[in-house]
């Protein structure tokens, strides 16, 4: 049986990190076998393409080059990570996938959302995810906390906002596939309905 794939979404410093964890922890209690993954960075040769696209010593990078350079880490980390496990029949959490360079290489950077959205699926060969988590804060408060920011986290609010507006309008046009989360509710009162939604998938495989 092919496993679930989960994946968070969401502005920067809006606590994906804090959920994915949280869910870790949920499934490791509940037995079930999961991997635990973020993007980009997931496997050996995207934690060099990450060092490269966020450090701030790299510069400036065209926009159509740093769209390529996630598209390189997406291609590699579901060839060498996602896919094998879910062949397995684990759980996949990521920590960020293809809604993530859409949104920041796309709307933030103002390509062509289209063109990015045709490379970035392409690189991961069309794999959808099976529910993703949208944490959602304004960017104002959620960015502004960050001091120490990355190539991305210091490209101006503007960028910010036009992803948080990109994510939410994605989750608008799919629901289903979507839960849709306020950020600056309790991290106890997101954990619990996050997990109440994947155990829902994994009911569904256990009926079959």
């Amino acid at each position: 049986m092919r496993g679930r794939f989960i994946v968070f979404e969401g502005g920067d410093s809006v606590g994906k990190s804090t959920q994915v964890e949280r869910l870790r922890r949920w499934l490791e209690e509940h037995g079930v076998a999961h991997v635990l993954t973020r993007q980009p960075g997931g496997s050996p040769v995207g934690a060099e393409l990450r060092r490269i696209v966020l450090d701030p010593a790299s510069g400036h990078i065209d926009s159509r080059a740093e769209a390529l350079i996630y598209a390189a880490d997406k291609a590699q980390h579901v060839h060498e990570v996602i896919q094998p496990a879910l062949d397995r029949g684990e759980v996949v959490i990521s920590d960020r996938y293809v809604d993530s360079m859409i949104a920041y290489q796309g709307a933030g950077r103002a390509l062509e959302i289209d063109d990015v959205a045709r490379i970035a699926w392409w690189a991961v060969g069309d794999l959808r995810p099976d529910l993703t988590v949208l944490l959602d804060a304004d960017p104002a408060d959620a960015v502004a906390t960050i001091e120490k920011k990355d190539r991305v986290e210091g490209a101006g609010i503007e960028l910010h906002q036009r992803a948080r507006h990109f994510f939410l309008d994605l989750a608008a046009q799919r629901p289903d596939e979507y839960l849709v989360l306020n950020a600056r509710r309790t991290r106890e009162e997101l954990a619990d309905e996050i997990a109440a939604r994947v155990a829902d998938l994994l009911a569904e495989d256990a009926r079959g």
